[in-house]
């Protein structure tokens, strides 16, 4: 227990130990904000422009249009009015929201769906072992001798808020470990226990706390980092489990911890009745519940940029799945598929990536938010380009090739490169991912301009222009042409600059 709350440590698992690696070298740290019990997407980010087609389906837990945030790029869509936090993030850059996230078949158990978000599986395959621990078992057999080392002293990963979950499973063990004996945060920087009973054996029982708390890998390698650091941020709200969870995070980063991934957590989402209130939709459990996220991911990022790690930190929220499109008569919503999915950080790309929905005029008690986007498109991007892990080792990992969204910016891997010139010397095409036609902007310094795609393989596929230009700013609308649905690369050489980035074609 940390500060009352639950904690793991991961002291080994498949992604981790990946991640450990790179983060030795780029010191980026992931941190997944899971949201149990299926999140409601639409009144969290709305789409203004379907606002009839809402009203229509949910009029009794609609957000007042009047009342919704407006987003700085756009005024097709908005936040829900208690994610003020949110929407100053997003207006600085720092927000990437992915839209209809899903996948094909989806299942709307909570037990299954979070089986499914943890596995990386297709809806009707049972996968024993989590995406983590599928890779700890290939890169790391054996486990757990030999951990801690010299090289990764501490957690490859924790957990604050629920117990050990499958994420972590491999073939044989599950190479979670739980720091279940520590009773609060400051028990931990304090070396304190909790007081024995007042008995003859009172005594025995202090030692044998003592000496459990003593024995666990990992307390004195959190208890080091939690002395190294103190939470700078006054923003961090009061009565928000969320945030007490991320403020412990920010002072372990801040500390020295190598850890590569923070799980933490928020439940109350399954809200099949009283979303809102009755007679004032933009409060209530929901409206609550967007708060906790809005100010304590606001919070920590605030605390992120005054401890001076906030551009090695990435922060993304999961749920299990979304609600209905039509609310029911009690007030909520029942279990659904898509939702959108929200990144944080100075690394990500900002914007929003995908549409909003598309609404039937009048929606059944059956209608769902269609599928735009598959989750562990997310996946791969975090794989790819937050920790730069080779595309085959994402690949493994994710037992499939799925297309990598761009939720982030370039990255210090040859995906996205840059060598001689200007940073913007090729910039990321838009849209991305693209169906039909795409275009980009590129900078040259005069002269002759080649520019061609080629595929994940490394095979050219076309060259798109290969002539003289004139020095400035130049734009090229392509079409898709014979390509197929999957990731390639366009690639700029002018002189001594050459440019790649990384571009998704979709169906």
């Amino acid at each position: 227990m940390i500060n009352g709350i639950p904690v793991s440590t991961y002291a080994d698992h498949p992604l981790l130990q990946m991640m450990a690696k790179s983060t030795a070298a780029t010191g980026r740290v992931l941190v997944v904000i899971q949201l149990n019990g299926g999140n409601d997407g639409l009144n969290m980010v709305i789409p203004v422009d379907k606002y009839s087609e809402l009203s229509n389906a949910r009029s009794n837990i609609l957000i007042p249009q009047n009342k919704v945030l407006s987003l700085s790029n756009t005024n097709l869509t908005g936040l829900h009015p208690a994610m003020t936090g949110i929407q100053k993030m997003y207006a600085d850059g720092m927000v990437n929201i992915t839209q209809g996230v899903s996948y094909p078949d989806p299942n709307f158990s909570h037990f299954r769906a979070t089986d499914i978000w943890f596995s990386a599986s297709d809806s009707k395959v049972y996968e024993e072992s989590g995406w983590l621990g599928r890779y700890l078992d290939k890169q790391y057999p054996g486990y757990p001798k030999d951990y801690p080392s010299l090289d990764m002293p501490d957690p490859l990963a924790i957990q604050i808020g629920s117990g050990v979950s499958m994420i972590t499973q491999g073939a044989n063990i599950n190479s979670a470990m739980a720091i279940s004996n520590i009773n609060s945060f400051y028990q931990i920087v304090n070396n304190l226990v909790d007081p024995a009973p007042p008995t003859h054996a009172g005594h025995e029982l202090t030692f044998i706390r003592y000496v459990m708390q003593q024995t666990q890998t990992y307390n004195q390698v959190i208890r080091d980092a939690a002395n190294k650091a103190n939470n700078l941020s006054s923003l961090y709200p009061t009565n928000n489990s969320l945030a007490d969870q991320l403020k412990i995070v920010a002072r372990l980063i801040a500390g020295g911890l190598k850890t590569p991934i923070y799980v933490v957590s928020l439940g109350g989402f399954d809200t099949h009745s009283a979303q809102t209130d009755a007679t004032d939709t933009t409060i209530g459990t929901h409206a609550t519940l967007m708060q906790k996220i809005s100010e304590a991911v606001y919070a920590f990022f605030d605390d992120a940029k005054l401890l001076d790690f906030q551009t090695r930190v990435a922060a993304m929220t999961m749920s299990e799945f979304g609600r209905r499109i039509k609310s029911n008569a009690s007030g909520g919503t029942d279990h659904g598929s898509a939702a959108p999915v929200m990144v944080f950080g100075p690394g990500v790309n900002p914007g929003i990536i995908g549409s909003n929905p598309i609404l039937p005029a009048s929606a059944g008690s059956a209608d769902n938010v269609p599928l735009q986007n598959d989750f562990r498109g997310i996946y791969a991007a975090v794989l790819a380009d937050w920790f730069e892990l080779d595309i085959n080792d994402v690949n493994d990992i994710l037992m499939n090739s799925f297309p990598i969204l761009p939720v982030f910016k370039s990255t210090r891997t040859s995906i996205n490169t840059q060598e001689g010139g200007s940073n913007e010397a090729l910039e990321q095409n838009y849209p991305n991912p693209f169906v039909n036609t795409t275009s980009f902007r590129f900078n040259s310094d005069g002269g002759n301009v080649r520019i061609q795609i080629f595929d994940a393989n490394g095979r050219l596929i076309r060259t798109i222009t290969d002539q003289q230009y004139s020095r400035g700013q130049h734009e090229i609308t392509i079409d898709r042409s014979s390509m197929a649905a999957g990731n390639y690369f366009l690639t700029l050489t002018n002189n001594k600059t050459k440019s790649t980035r990384r571009m998704t074609v979709v169906d």
